[in-house]
């Protein structure tokens, strides 16, 4: 086999395989994956392949809020979204947790303890997915979304009560 040949048929196989992957098809095409916290009406960006797997999560909030998140939100009980230390700002997760979905933002860096969590959920995000401990999470990156100043928070006037419109920060998935 001559090396142009190896070549061509490598780049084949490369273009098969991108297009074998969940949702790979649905992102090229332009299709909205559901939910996302506030999401723009812009077009969601495929520049994220999509990522299963599963970990620990904790939760943050109380103390910091009134602070931003390193990718620009202002912290409140009502954002919705998750921490992430390598995932880009915006990237849209969704996250599983005994039975519930939901897919979030990722709005910050972290979480920084010392236990090995590779999540780190948003007051809101906590309370819509009944979590209240560290926890076990199965996730799954479904896109990407622009990020804003009001990524994450909920929608209309949700933002005005504190917890009330939680669930309207993120979308419960089937």
């Amino acid at each position: 086999m001559t090396p142009k040949t190896a070549s061509t048929l490598l780049a084949v196989l490369t273009g098969a395989i991108a297009l074998a992957l969940p949702g790979a098809g649905a992102l090229a095409a332009g299709v909205r994956p559901t939910g996302g916290a506030s999401a723009p009406a812009g077009p969601v960006r495929a520049s994220v392949r999509p990522l299963t797997g599963s970990g620990i999560a904790t939760w943050f909030g109380p103390g910091l809020y009134g602070n931003r998140t390193a990718c620009g939100q202002t912290l409140t009980p009502t954002v919705v979204g998750v921490a992430n230390r390598t995932l880009p700002c915006g990237t849209l997760v969704k996250v599983t947790y005994g039975g519930r979905s939901l897919v979030v933002p990722v709005l910050d860096r972290g979480p920084y303890g010392r236990i090995g969590a590779e999540w780190d959920l948003t007051t809101g995000a906590a309370v819509a997915l009944h979590v209240t401990q560290t926890v076990h999470v199965a996730t799954h990156v479904v896109g990407s979304a622009a990020n804003s100043p009001t990524l994450g928070l909920p929608a209309g006037a949700a933002a005005a009560a504190p917890l009330a419109g939680t669930l309207a920060g993120g979308s419960i998935a089937a």
